[in-house]
């Protein structure tokens, strides 16, 4: 690491390599350092962010924290952007009995 004082997340990301990112992960997973020590709310909370910008630099969409596979999935009424959306409209509700 470098003497240079840290003064921004781009400081961070500067500093980062793929070891370091997985650390991060591991720590944030486990919520341990890896001596043991508990990391605060405050570490977890940079740790995701340094996690999260690490990775919007350096991985593609698909291996980042949170990515969603959205492909094969069934599409609804809510992902139609075609849907035209008639806030008058009242249809009834269905009651189903057994």
């Amino acid at each position: 690491m470098s003497d240079k004082p840290i003064e921004s997340m781009q400081d961070i990301l500067g500093m980062m390599n793929p070891e370091v990112h997985m650390n991060l992960k591991t720590a944030v997973e486990l919520g341990r350092w890896q001596d043991g020590r508990k990391l605060t709310p405050e570490q977890i909370e940079y740790c995701l962010q340094a996690i999260i910008a690490y990775e919007q630099q350096h991985l593609p969409e698909d291996m980042r924290v949170g990515y969603i596979d959205r492909t094969g999935l069934k599409k609804t009424q809510c992902d139609d952007d075609n849907h035209s959306h008639d806030h008058e409209r009242v249809e009834p509700l269905k009651i189903i009995t057994h």
